[in-house]
């Protein structure tokens, strides 16, 4: 079966130090369901896993039992050029997503050209009680909707995200970090109205100013923002 073969292909691929590292980077994983395999593999495996016509046999095979088949998976559906089809496998995967870097590895290539359709499920998935889901939809607004398409409600959205798990935290400052560098003027009102929590309000700041997308005059500002 096509899992079998997968599994296969990755434990060949298994680097037992880069495992080592990896299980340090993501503690919402079981230290047993990590194999060890690196990314350019994984995707490598993802790419003749999406030619295979049985692939689908692997997406309905959920829950998988190691991370590195949940990366495979998010890297085949981002192959998906059809939006609709694209969007369905990916909400049906979502709920299973339980580590940082599932969530944020993959971008959908039919997303870029569908920003129209994508925007009510980038606000369904923000107002998500699953961590990762909420995460993988401020990723989707940060990725897609700060250049061209950008609105000023936007960093409003993103402000709206609820929770206190450090990964969706994170993900709102990494937002906010980046919106300042290209959306100054409009992310900036989140920021001294304190529409976020001390926190991530800091954490954004501490972002920002690590950037070096984000003028010093701009810097300045915002260190007297700090809570």
């Amino acid at each position: 079966m096509i899992t079998e073969d997968i599994r296969a292909r990755l434990f060949a691929a298994q680097d037992l130090k880069y495992r080592d590292f990896q299980v340090k980077l993501i503690p919402t994983v079981d230290p047993a369901a990590v194999i060890g395999v690196r990314t350019p593999d994984i995707r490598a495996i993802a790419k003749e896993v999406f030619a295979r016509p049985d692939r689908d046999r692997f997406l309905a095979d959920l829950p998988h039992k190691y991370y590195e088949e949940n990366l495979v998976h998010f890297f085949v559906l981002a192959g998906i050029r059809d939006f609709d089809e694209c969007v369905r496998a990916v909400e049906t995967f979502l709920p299973y997503v339980d580590c940082w870097p599932v969530s944020d590895q993959a971008t959908p290539r039919s997303f870029k050209k569908n920003h129209q359709k994508l925007l009510p499920y980038i606000r369904k998935w923000i107002a998500s009680d699953h961590v990762y889901t909420a995460r993988f939809g401020l990723r989707m607004l940060m990725n897609e909707f700060l250049d061209a398409d950008f609105r000023e409600e936007y960093p409003a959205l993103a402000s709206s995200a609820q929770g206190e798990d450090y990964y969706l935290k994170m993900m709102v400052a990494w937002y906010f970090a980046t919106a300042l560098a290209k959306q100054y003027d409009a992310a900036l009102p989140c920021l001294e109205e304190g529409r976020l929590d001390p926190w991530t309000h800091n954490k954004s700041i501490q972002k920002a100013l690590e950037s070096y997308r984000v003028s010093k005059e701009h810097k300045e500002y915002l260190k007297g923002l700090k809570r």
